[in-house]
Protein backbone atom coordinates (compact mmCIF):
# COMPACT_ATOMS: atom_id res chain seq x y z
CA UNK A 1 0.00 0.00 0.00
CA UNK A 2 1.16 3.43 -0.73
CA UNK A 3 0.99 6.18 2.32
CA UNK A 4 1.74 9.36 2.57
CA UNK A 5 1.97 11.46 5.19
CA UNK A 6 0.65 14.58 6.06
CA UNK A 7 1.00 17.54 8.74
CA UNK A 8 -2.06 17.82 11.17
CA UNK A 9 -4.67 20.71 10.29
CA UNK A 10 -7.73 21.87 11.76
CA UNK A 11 -9.85 20.43 9.04
CA UNK A 12 -8.68 16.89 10.23
CA UNK A 13 -10.82 17.09 13.29
CA UNK A 14 -13.39 14.84 11.70
CA UNK A 15 -11.96 12.32 10.14
CA UNK A 16 -9.03 11.97 12.42
CA UNK A 17 -12.37 11.41 15.25
CA UNK A 18 -13.95 9.15 13.37
CA UNK A 19 -10.20 7.16 12.81
CA UNK A 20 -10.02 6.99 16.56
CA UNK A 21 -13.95 6.07 17.41
CA UNK A 22 -13.25 2.69 14.73
CA UNK A 23 -9.94 1.85 16.41
CA UNK A 24 -10.49 3.05 19.65
CA UNK A 25 -11.09 -1.06 20.94
CA UNK A 26 -8.03 -2.28 18.79
CA UNK A 27 -5.49 0.46 20.16
CA UNK A 28 -7.04 -0.10 23.49
CA UNK A 29 -5.88 -3.79 23.54
CA UNK A 30 -1.93 -2.55 23.73
CA UNK A 31 -2.18 0.70 25.29
CA UNK A 32 -4.07 2.61 28.06
CA UNK A 33 -7.11 3.98 27.35
CA UNK A 34 -7.20 7.76 26.29
CA UNK A 35 -10.08 8.50 28.43
CA UNK A 36 -13.70 8.70 27.84
CA UNK A 37 -13.60 12.34 26.97
CA UNK A 38 -11.21 11.80 24.49
CA UNK A 39 -14.12 9.81 22.58
CA UNK A 40 -16.64 12.55 22.84
CA UNK A 41 -16.49 14.75 20.23
CA UNK A 42 -16.26 18.07 22.20
CA UNK A 43 -13.18 16.42 24.36
CA UNK A 44 -11.75 15.67 21.08
CA UNK A 45 -12.08 18.86 19.90
CA UNK A 46 -10.11 20.41 22.65
CA UNK A 47 -7.10 17.71 22.40
CA UNK A 48 -6.72 18.45 18.83
CA UNK A 49 -6.72 22.71 19.20
CA UNK A 50 -3.96 21.48 21.70
CA UNK A 51 -1.97 19.47 19.41
CA UNK A 52 -2.03 22.14 16.58
CA UNK A 53 -1.05 24.83 19.14
CA UNK A 54 1.86 22.89 20.63
CA UNK A 55 2.67 22.19 16.74
CA UNK A 56 2.51 25.89 15.68
CA UNK A 57 4.98 27.01 18.55
CA UNK A 58 7.14 24.14 17.42
CA UNK A 59 7.50 22.16 20.33
CA UNK A 60 5.92 18.62 18.17
CA UNK A 61 4.51 17.52 14.62
CA UNK A 62 1.87 15.55 13.98
CA UNK A 63 1.25 13.62 11.17
CA UNK A 64 -1.82 12.01 9.50
CA UNK A 65 -0.66 8.77 7.62
CA UNK A 66 -2.81 8.40 4.26
CA UNK A 67 -3.62 5.76 1.78
CA UNK A 68 -3.61 6.37 -1.19
CA UNK A 69 -7.35 7.33 -1.26
CA UNK A 70 -6.47 10.02 1.10
CA UNK A 71 -8.36 8.17 4.16
CA UNK A 72 -6.61 8.43 7.73
CA UNK A 73 -4.96 4.56 8.18
CA UNK A 74 -3.03 5.99 11.16
CA UNK A 75 -1.46 8.85 13.10
CA UNK A 76 2.51 9.60 14.21
CA UNK A 77 4.03 12.20 16.78
CA UNK A 78 7.47 13.54 17.20
CA UNK A 79 8.36 16.11 19.45
CA UNK A 80 11.70 17.29 19.99
CA UNK A 81 13.50 19.07 23.11
CA UNK A 82 16.13 21.37 23.58
CA UNK A 83 18.73 19.30 23.09
CA UNK A 84 17.36 17.72 19.99
CA UNK A 85 16.41 14.30 21.66
CA UNK A 86 12.78 13.44 20.49
CA UNK A 87 9.76 11.56 21.60
CA UNK A 88 7.85 9.15 18.94
CA UNK A 89 4.58 8.00 19.04
CA UNK A 90 2.28 6.03 16.81
CA UNK A 91 -0.83 4.47 15.75
CA UNK A 92 -1.75 2.57 12.52
CA UNK A 93 -5.25 1.47 12.66
CA UNK A 94 -6.43 -2.38 12.47
CA UNK A 95 -6.91 -2.89 9.22
CA UNK A 96 -3.90 -1.12 7.88
CA UNK A 97 -1.46 -2.76 11.00
CA UNK A 98 0.71 -4.80 8.69
CA UNK A 99 3.44 -3.42 6.99
CA UNK A 100 2.10 0.21 7.08
CA UNK A 101 3.86 1.10 10.67
CA UNK A 102 7.01 0.23 9.02
CA UNK A 103 6.75 2.31 6.00
CA UNK A 104 5.91 5.18 8.03
CA UNK A 105 7.82 5.23 10.42
CA UNK A 106 10.56 5.01 8.02
CA UNK A 107 8.87 8.12 6.04
CA UNK A 108 8.63 9.83 9.57
CA UNK A 109 12.55 9.02 10.05
CA UNK A 110 13.23 10.34 6.45
CA UNK A 111 11.78 13.34 7.78
CA UNK A 112 13.51 13.54 10.85
CA UNK A 113 16.69 13.56 8.30
CA UNK A 114 18.99 16.85 8.39
CA UNK A 115 16.80 18.65 11.12
CA UNK A 116 19.77 18.04 13.64
CA UNK A 117 18.01 15.06 16.27
CA UNK A 118 20.19 13.62 18.10
CA UNK A 119 18.44 10.73 19.36
CA UNK A 120 14.47 9.93 19.47
CA UNK A 121 12.61 8.03 22.64
CA UNK A 122 9.90 5.32 22.16
CA UNK A 123 8.22 3.18 24.47
CA UNK A 124 5.56 0.59 23.90
CA UNK A 125 3.57 -1.96 25.50
CA UNK A 126 5.05 -5.41 26.01
CA UNK A 127 2.57 -7.29 24.83
CA UNK A 128 2.75 -5.24 21.78
CA UNK A 129 5.79 -7.43 19.72
CA UNK A 130 4.50 -5.91 16.65
CA UNK A 131 5.46 -1.96 17.77
CA UNK A 132 8.38 -3.45 19.16
CA UNK A 133 9.46 -5.40 16.08
CA UNK A 134 8.31 -2.29 13.82
CA UNK A 135 11.13 0.28 16.16
CA UNK A 136 13.86 -2.34 15.27
CA UNK A 137 13.27 -2.62 11.75
CA UNK A 138 13.53 1.24 11.96
CA UNK A 139 16.75 1.37 13.89
CA UNK A 140 15.78 1.68 17.27
CA UNK A 141 17.36 -0.26 19.94
CA UNK A 142 15.45 -1.50 23.73
CA UNK A 143 16.37 0.12 25.82
CA UNK A 144 15.19 -1.33 28.98
CA UNK A 145 11.71 -2.35 30.74
CA UNK A 146 9.85 -0.48 33.46
CA UNK A 147 10.25 -2.42 36.85
CA UNK A 148 6.52 -2.16 37.47
CA UNK A 149 3.95 -3.73 35.84
CA UNK A 150 0.73 -2.46 35.33
CA UNK A 151 -2.35 -4.66 34.45
CA UNK A 152 -4.86 -3.61 31.54
CA UNK A 153 -7.38 -5.56 29.83
CA UNK A 154 -6.27 -8.37 32.49
CA UNK A 155 -3.06 -8.80 30.97
CA UNK A 156 0.35 -7.99 33.68
CA UNK A 157 2.81 -5.82 30.96
CA UNK A 158 5.44 -3.14 31.56
CA UNK A 159 6.15 -0.63 29.47
CA UNK A 160 9.48 -1.23 26.73
CA UNK A 161 11.53 1.62 26.09
CA UNK A 162 13.44 2.02 22.64
CA UNK A 163 15.79 4.79 21.60
CA UNK A 164 17.04 5.54 18.10
CA UNK A 165 20.43 7.66 17.77
CA UNK A 166 22.49 9.70 15.05
CA UNK A 167 25.45 6.88 15.45
CA UNK A 168 23.45 3.88 15.72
Amino acid sequence: MEIALTKLTERDAEDLFRFEIENRAYFEEMVPTRGEDYYKFDGFLTRHEALLSEQSRGDATFYLVRNQEGHIVGRMNISVDEKMHGDLGYRIGRDYAKGVAKQALKALMEEVKGTGVKRIHAKTTSNNIASQKVLEKNGFRCVGFDDESFSMNGEKMNFVYYMWSENN
